[in-house]
């Protein structure tokens, strides 16, 4: 994926930036730090003229800050507006294949009309989170003009501040990956644990035995009630005679 990504931009430069950080911010975890980074350190001109062998194919920093910023940007209007599309329906129509229940939905939309801007900012600085943020935002409806300042305040501090460590870093930009990548990974494995306990949680939830011992057993209508005790003799509507000393 690296050498990919690196020759990518390598050959296209801005424009592969820019279709990079749009396609990453679209649901698709591409690796952003590495095009950032990478981008970055084209920048520089020992660095530049080592890989291009062209000192006039030299990148500028300031652009590859603000081509990432803009493909940030596009990404994220068009998953914001497959989830505004959709709306709930799209969650009411598709969520079940996806273990979520109503009065859940319900909960995450609520949430999210309270805290959304955070949501959207601190997503954007978050790896694996940040290609997600985007379509729950939509599907809740969360204005587009807020939507849009949100995240471009969050991308503005992702993307210079990773291509301000290539700039600076030049032919040692590998060292901005030895130590993302094991973050990145951590991310990686903390969303996959926590996707794979929710879905067994709620597995589990819906098995027949587990419904099962939540429902207690219902009184039976049919039993016969104990019949009332009001003397020694049977009552005269039973069909019996009474004594000869009542007739």
């Amino acid at each position: 994926m690296t050498h990919f990504l690196t020759d990518t931009v390598a050959s296209n430069g801005y424009v592969a930036v820019f279709l990079l950080m749009a396609v990453g911010s679209a649901c698709i975890p591409i690796p952003s730090e590495i095009v950032m980074v990478f981008g970055g350190a084209l920048a520089s001109a020992g660095f530049a003229e080592q890989v291009l062998h062209d000192p006039s194919k030299q990148l500028s920093f300031v652009a590859i800050g603000l081509v990432g910023v803009a493909g940030s940007l596009v990404g994220s209007w068009a998953t914001y507006a497959i989830g505004y599309g959709g709306g709930r329906p799209l969650i009411d129509r598709w969520g079940r294949y996806l273990l979520l229940r109503p009065h859940e939905v319900d909960r995450a939309h609520a949430w999210f009309e309270r805290h959304g801007e955070a949501a959207v900012f601190f997503s954007r600085l978050i790896p694996i989170i940040r290609a997600f943020i985007s379509l729950p935002a939509g599907v809740a409806r969360m204005p587009f003009w807020r939507f849009t300042v949100y995240t471009f305040l969050g991308v503005i501090p992702w993307t210079f501040g990773l291509a301000g460590a290539g700039y600076l870093l030049g032919q040692r930009w590998r060292e901005v990956e030895t130590y993302a990548r094991p973050i990145t990974i951590g991310f990686g494995v903390l969303f996959l644990g926590l996707l794979v306990w929710w879905v067994g949680r709620r597995v589990r939830s819906r098995s027949p035995s587990a419904g099962a011992a939540d429902v207690a057993p219902a009184p039976n209508a049919e039993e016969p009630s104990e019949p009332a005790v009001t003397s020694g003799f049977p009552s005269p509507a039973a069909g019996n005679p009474p004594p000869e000393g009542e007739r």
